[in-house]
């Protein structure tokens, strides 16, 4: 079962979506519209409580506080084009950025100007931007001396806004290539996976069609019932391939199939043992994982001698730890052979599924040799842990 991927959200600004964008940058203009209305009030009572009489030096809250409203558009035009604009190339950025913030914090005291004649503020307010609308107010010494203290003052607070977004754009940037790069290596994992197992299914089906075809002159009747067991086979097999994990009584019934057709063909040799139904465990094994063993069981097992070979599957489960254990009888001083296909694509599939919390052990004991799965005991396959945990979550949330 694979975890279903939630369409990504559609990208406004430098990696942001609508939502986040003006969400954030409504967030932070608020907090600069109230601590600049709590200055100016704080300001305007302490300046009367010293002179006993209300000086006009600050607008009053309602004027202000328009004055944030009217240039929150402004804001997020700024901004907006900051992160299409990004920073490189440096040299070309700097100016344009440079540009925005200064366009922005110039239209500062322009839109105070005009949330003052809105909100009918002060009258001496009021006097002087009637006349600075009944004369070139641009040449005034006063329009200027307030509009470059709004300008100084607008500028950082321009600047840590646009830190802020862009930091934020930049988290979620790396957070989303995160994801990314976390999918792809679930997808390459799963592709390998599925790669394993298909160097699996072509080796079993040409030794199994080998063993039929033993059969076919001789005992045709005994051929027929082993191309309907090989039938059963491929279905299981084809089954498996398109799963991770199956459950161990499972992966039990195809090793025990397998080692039936060969049995058919080594009647006289071949003994098999096979755990009985109540010794085996409910808990979740790798697809197939068992099949190269008991593959290399028989084949190495019968290769050298002519004697009577044994091979024998159990299960074990203690403190958590599952063991499987395929052991089968060798020939006397018969060589240590070299790790083959099968065994190396079992260690491959543990490690890439456990991530180091399984192993194989394969080696020589006395007469046997045994090849040994340790790894943790699964009550359920991981992918539907996952699934049942995005599920409460999802619930939680």
């Amino acid at each position: 079962m694979r975890d279903q991927q939630h369409p990504a959200r559609p990208e406004f600004a430098g990696g942001l979506s609508r939502r986040q964008f003006f969400a954030v940058v409504g967030a932070f203009w608020l907090y600069v519209a109230l601590s600049n209305v709590l200055y100016a009030y704080s300001m305007r009572m302490g300046i009367g409580r010293v002179t006993s009489r209300e000086v006009p030096l600050f607008a009053p809250w309602d004027a202000r506080l328009l004055q944030h409203v009217l240039l929150l558009p402004f804001l997020w035009t700024s901004y907006w084009a900051s992160l299409r604009l990004q920073w490189r190339p440096l040299l070309a950025a700097i100016p344009l950025q440079i540009t925005l913030g200064c366009a922005f914090a110039a239209v500062a005291y322009p839109a105070m100007m005009m949330a003052e004649m809105i909100v009918a503020g002060s009258r001496s307010h009021h006097e002087v931007m009637t006349h600075h609308l009944s004369s070139p107010f641009y040449l005034d010494p006063m329009f200027l001396s307030l509009w470059v203290a709004s300008f100084v003052s607008f500028i950082p607070t321009y600047g840590f806004g646009l830190a802020l977004v862009t930091g934020l754009a930049l988290y979620t940037r790396f957070r989303n290539s995160e994801l990314r790069v976390a999918a792809l290596e679930r997808e390459w994992s799963a592709a390998r996976l599925a790669a394993l197992r298909m160097q699996l299914s072509p080796h079993t089906l040409f030794n199994l069609l080998h063993t039929i075809r033993g059969h076919i002159e001789w005992d045709p009747k005994a051929a027929q019932s082993m191309v309907v067991q090989l039938a059963d086979l491929l279905r299981r097999l084809l089954n498996a391939g398109e799963r991770d994990f199956t459950r161990l009584s499972d992966e039990l019934q195809f090793v025990r199939l397998y080692l039936e057709l060969q049995q058919r063909r080594f009647s006289d040799r071949l003994t098999i043992i096979l755990p009985e139904p109540h010794e085996i465990y409910a808990v979740w094994v790798p697809s197939l994982i068992l099949q190269p063993l008991v593959e290399n069981a028989v084949v190495h097992g019968l290769a050298g001698h002519q004697g009577p070979v044994e091979v024998r599957v159990t299960v074990h489960a203690a403190r958590e730890m599952l063991t499987l254990r395929v052991s089968n009888t060798i020939a006397e001083n018969k060589t240590i052979r070299q790790e083959g296909i099968g065994i190396k694509n079992v260690r491959e599939r543990l490690a890439v599924q456990f991530e180091g919390r399984a192993a194989l052990n394969t080696g020589p004991h006395g007469s046997l040799w045994i090849s040994e799965i340790t790894m943790p005991e699964l009550l359920d396959t991981p992918e539907r842990v996952g699934a049942r945990r995005a599920a409460t979550l999802a619930e939680a949330s």
